[in-house]
């Protein structure tokens, strides 16, 4: 089928790079424009999608809106039979959405309609959930409300990590797309409206909620660590050799027989354990501002920690 591509992180480029090594015309691909980037914010770094379009020879569009009437009939002009759309970042409106011959398909990573919204990765780690997905839904004018056309479910492990499902989610729905753009082009797609019940937005992850409430219980302080992990990042001020520091927590794990007022240290034997409300956490990989990550291990080697806030 001649298709439209429209991504931007490296969350969407095994979907664009499957489509097509499966024999799909890509006729153009839209993405983010190049953002500034590098250590003074001078350089303007393409997106991985705007890159793995490059190395595929597939043209490139980055408009900033598609709202004006030049970008719309530019899109409409491309004469595609449907567009696929994996986070590529920009409302899209709705003679966009009616422009391709079968429509624009979304690859959304979580189990719709729980989830709908630009987190959907972190939030599902962070309210301790134990399954998620990815679903390919038509789309339609509403956010994420589209009915779906196939879903594959994935557990989530105890100890995983944002980063971890991030990347498994990504191989599961460029392998969900192809395989929903195949029943598309053989006219087999079925499509069955969402339900109205179990609703959840997932909102863009705020800064102002990075940082650890060692009052909380255990199991949600360390869901709040590993859905945060690798990137905003969960963090914490430790004292650290009389000196107070801000530390990221990358991974953490439940322990096991660790008591104490909310804050408190227990360190030994390369454990480092932090109380919470109910229950303990071990903080297993830590990292200080402009500092690599470490283990816990080296991390106390460096000097003791004497408090966490």
């Amino acid at each position: 089928m001649r298709l439209i591509f429209m991504g931007t992180p490296e969350f969407s480029v095994p979907t664009l790079t499957a489509l097509a090594a499966h024999g799909h015309k890509v006729v153009a691909c839209y993405t983010q424009p190049p953002r500034p980037a590098g250590r003074r914010g001078l350089e303007l770094t393409k997106s991985p999608v705007h890159r793995q379009a490059e190395a595929l020879a597939i043209p490139v569009h980055t408009p900033k809106s598609l709202k004006s009437p030049e970008e719309q009939d530019a899109f409409r002009a491309l004469d595609a039979d449907a567009a696929v759309v994996v986070a590529y970042g920009l409302l899209l409106p709705e003679t966009i959405l009616e422009a391709p011959r079968l429509g624009c398909y979304n690859g959304h990573a979580s189990l719709l309609p729980r989830w709908r919204g630009a987190a959907p990765i972190q939030r599902a780690i962070m309210a301790g959930d134990t399954e998620t997905g990815m679903m390919i839904m038509k789309m339609d004018i509403g956010l994420d409300t589209g009915d779906i056309a196939l879903e594959d479910r994935m557990p989530i492990g105890a100890d995983m990590t944002a980063g971890e499902l991030h990347d498994a989610l990504s191989q599961l729905g460029a392998d969900l797309m192809v395989r929903a753009m195949a029943a598309l082009e053989r006219g087999s797609l079925t499509l069955t409206p969402q339900p109205d019940e179990g609703v959840v937005y997932a909102s863009k992850i705020d800064k102002a909620e990075c940082r650890i409430d060692w009052s909380r219980p255990a199991s949600q302080v360390h869901n709040h660590i590993r859905g945060l992990s690798p990137f905003p990042g969960a963090w914490c001020e430790m004292e650290i050799g009389g000196k107070r520091e801000r530390v990221k927590i990358l991974r953490s794990r439940m322990a096991s027989g660790v008591h104490g007022a909310p804050g408190e240290v227990t360190c030994g034997d390369g454990v480092f354990s932090v109380a919470c409300g109910d229950g303990a956490v071990d903080l297993v990989t830590l990292q200080k501002a402009g500092g690599k990550p470490l283990g816990a291990a080296d991390f106390l080697r460096g000097a003791p920690v004497t408090a966490v806030f």
